[in-house]
């Protein structure tokens, strides 16, 4: 059975492709149109899992979409009625988006050349949040689990939670819109002068350098309620209007008058960050996961599991999910690669296999290397055309050589196998850099990201070392939780240190990653230290896709080094 999964005309739009079960390709449409968080049609991306699986669409037996407008209707219309102006707003945002998924066969059509009968007859609609939970789940190595699905707002829900045990899913209760743990903290992502959608890892970051002075101040905006359920003072919050613009999501501010005379002036974009700023964000932080531990503990209880699957847009605060375990009574916590919302391609189509046909699970998804691919053959052309000079190195050598260049220090580029799908880079599309340079951080920051100061990069670091480094020993392959480092460990591995003692650590399985490990180990032989400095090969975009992006982003930074396959540019 082959099913193809969409994440369409939505933020971080997606297609990922299943044959029985098993997952062949998924991966996002920003990285073929370098748009991020495109929205829209991912012609391309479904293109790609269609080449990857070998398929048609004619052989595609379901075609899922994480998207049910008929879901919660009446709610829906019950807020209308009862909200006049949010409401209109609503159900105007929402007939145009059931217009542009209504109108699904027909956009096929166009993109595909077949006939819409054709696409109409596959068509499944998955809501939004149960392909969040399916997700996590069914990718997950757990027969039985209490999920959380939590993120702005998907299907006039905001959270969801559900226990799943072996092919089936049970909802157990929701949140509805527009009370939303992440539209909280998108207020104050806005209020902090960070305006774009998808910046609020951006506050993640910059919490650690703040005390939280605020939390008593952002209390007042949350009430906890019994069952793990919560609410929010709605006078804090004004309409809030997600809109596209060139397929592009647009979030306004939304936070209230009543808002400001709380917290204060807003920060305009650009402008100083002072310690008040650093303090409310560590605040907004500290109560985010108070929410957070707040639900999952009663899941706990009302399931009995010992095992926690999460995803959706909150899903992606890695600093709260590395609590997660230490707040609760779970053992075991899984997030997959790609919690936010281009998740929900992969999640609709298990939904779809396990829960409704009643297939039975497969094996549990370890690897997000299901993107683009290229072959040293395919590099060498490329640079041949354009003339710039290479070497090729087999493995042994390659390592060796990449090893040498990092210690003396450069900054290297690395490029190979499959990209990853999700928003993190784990070894196949990274800028790499040694870990002991306590000139790393500021290097990448201002030469080659061109970012914020404050933001930190992760360490990948042997999985069989996690317990050498860090107070906590959880596998973290998909860089999604954030521990503290050991004191003693801190000098001598700076540039991955947060200025609080912690790193957003990814453990790299030698069966998983067998390149990635192989490059850390080879460092790891002649340092003593087992652990790279990683961060997404980009600068201010998509991250690299193809040897064009690669090498374009290689030669407009500072960048020393770039890697591709067994292939090697050098300045």
């Amino acid at each position: 059975m082959i099913i193809l999964g969409l994440n369409t005309h939505h933020a971080d739009s997606s297609a990922a492709i299943f044959v029985n079960g098993e997952l062949i390709a998924a991966t996002e449409e920003e990285r073929f149109t370098r748009v991020k968080h495109w929205a829209g049609f991912p012609k391309q991306a479904i293109q790609f899992c269609l080449d990857e699986a070998g398929v048609t669409l004619e052989e595609v037996h379901h075609i899922t979409i994480g998207r049910d407008a008929k879901a919660k209707m009446g709610k829906k219309v019950l807020f209308a009625l009862k909200n006049l102006k949010m409401g209109s707003s609503l159900l105007k945002n929402r007939l145009k988006n059931r217009k542009d998924i209504s109108s699904m066969s027909e956009q096929f059509a166009n993109a595909f050349g077949c006939s819409q009968e054709l696409i109409d007859k596959k068509l499944v609609h998955i809501e939004h949040h149960r392909a969040h939970l399916a997700s996590a789940f069914f990718a997950s190595p757990y027969e039985d689990a209490a999920i959380l699905s939590i993120d702005g707002s998907g299907d006039f829900t905001t959270c969801m939670y559900a226990y799943g045990k072996g092919n089936k899913i049970e909802v157990l209760d929701s949140i509805d819109y527009p009370v939303s743990l992440g539209f909280v903290y998108t207020a104050f992502t806005h209020f902090l002068g960070f305006p774009h959608y998808g910046d609020e890892y951006k506050v993640m970051g910059l919490a650690p350098y703040g005390n939280p002075t605020q939390v008593d101040k952002v209390r007042q905006l949350i009430k906890l309620e019994p069952n793990g359920r919560w609410s929010w003072d709605q006078a804090f919050f004004g309409e809030i209007k997600v809109v596209y613009k060139d397929h592009q999501p647009v979030v306004d501010s939304f936070f209230t008058d009543k808002f400001e005379k709380l917290f204060g002036t807003p920060r305009k974009k650009g402008e100083e960050l002072t310690q008040y700023h650093k303090d409310l964000a560590k605040s907004v932080q500290a109560v985010t996961e108070e929410v957070i531990f707040h639900m999952a503990n009663h899941l706990r209880q009302k399931t009995g599991s010992k095992n926690l699957c999460i995803a959706g847009g909150v899903a992606q605060n890695s600093v709260a999910n590395g609590k997660i375990i230490a707040n609760t009574d779970f053992d075991n916590l899984y997030i997959p690669s790609a919690g936010h919302d281009a998740g929900i391609s992969m999640g609709s189509a298990l939904y779809h296999y396990h829960h409704n046909l009643g297939n039975a699970r497969t094996t549990s998804i370890r690897s997000a290397s299901t993107g683009s691919r290229f072959t040293n053959e395919t590099i060498e052309a490329y640079l041949k055309g354009k003339n710039v000079p290479y070497k090729k190195l087999d493995d042994k050598d390659l390592y060796d050589y990449i090893t040498d260049r990092l210690i003396e220090p450069s900054v290297v580029g690395w490029f190979q196998g499959r990209a990853e799908f999700g928003p993190r880079a784990l070894g196949n599309r990274s800028i790499i850099a040694d870990p002991r340079n306590d000139k790393a951080k500021e290097l990448l920051n201002l030469k080659i990201k061109r970012r914020e100061s404050f933001r930190p990069f992760a360490p990948s670091i042997l999985k069989e070392y996690v317990p050498e480094f860090f107070n906590y020993t959880e596998d973290v392959p998909f860089m999604e939780k954030v521990f503290p480092i050991k004191p003693e460990k801190h000098a001598d591995i700076p540039a991955v240190t947060h200025v609080d003692g912690t790193g957003r650590l990814q453990s790299v399985d030698k069966d998983v990653c067998p390149r990635y490990y192989k490059l850390i180990d080879t460092f790891r032989k002649k340092t003593n230290i087992p652990i790279l400095l990683n961060t997404s090969f980009n600068e201010n975009e998509p991250i690299v896709n193809t040897p064009a992006e690669a090498y374009a982003c290689f030669e407009r930074t500072q960048m020393d080094v770039l890697v591709m396959e067994n292939i090697i540019v050098e300045r």
